[in-house]
């Protein structure tokens, strides 16, 4: 097997843990195999592949899109340090309102999967760092939305508590209002 898959504090949340192979020259690993993701009960074909590239104190997120593109995600860091955060957005959920958080990075290879119906985000601690994601449904813009980083009620423990913020993600609304206007999963 050339991955480890371990069920997070919300259990459709995993950290999957690849096989390195590393020598002199440097190391090999999978970062996807699908016939080992899906017994692992990670389904679904990814269609696209995203990668981003932030400075040190960037948080990016808590980004979802609602459906009938909603998002699952398998996240790596491939360069630098990132705490990656996911918050269930799923009404039904007996973990709505939670979140998991892992430290992703090029040192340890991790990735997470993110299902539908979370709001993903990250924030950078080292210098730089690029994240690469694959997504199973297409970006659609006019159905994007966001949870607002420091929403009291969710309570994430970001290590930096005045990280830099595109505009958009200044004013995201948090839960209450998400609920309020049908914006959960």
């Amino acid at each position: 097997m050339s991955f480890e898959f371990k069920t997070l504090g919300i259990p459709d949340a995993i950290l999957i843990k690849p096989k390195v192979f590393e020598d002199e020259r440097g190391f090999f690993m999978e970062s996807y195999k699908k016939e080992e993701f899906e017994k692992a009960g990670i389904k679904g074909e990814f269609v696209q592949d995203n990668h981003s590239r932030s400075k040190h104190g960037i948080l990016r997120g808590l980004h979802f899109q609602k459906e009938p593109y909603a998002q699952a995600k398998v996240v790596r860091c491939v360069r630098g340090v990132v705490y990656d955060v996911a918050v269930d957005l799923r009404r039904k959920s007996q973990n709505f309102g939670e979140y998991v958080d892992v430290i992703l990075s090029e040192y340890n290879r991790h990735l997470l999967y993110v299902p539908s119906g979370f709001a993903h985000g990250f924030l950078v601690l080292s210098g730089v760092a690029e994240v690469i994601y694959k997504v199973d449904n297409l970006y659609a813009p006019e159905y994007e939305r966001g949870l607002i980083w420091n929403d009291p009620d969710v309570n994430i423990s970001w290590p930096d508590d005045d990280p830099v913020l595109s505009q958009r993600d200044r004013v995201w609304p948090d839960l209450k209002k998400l609920l309020e206007m049908g914006e959960t999963f």
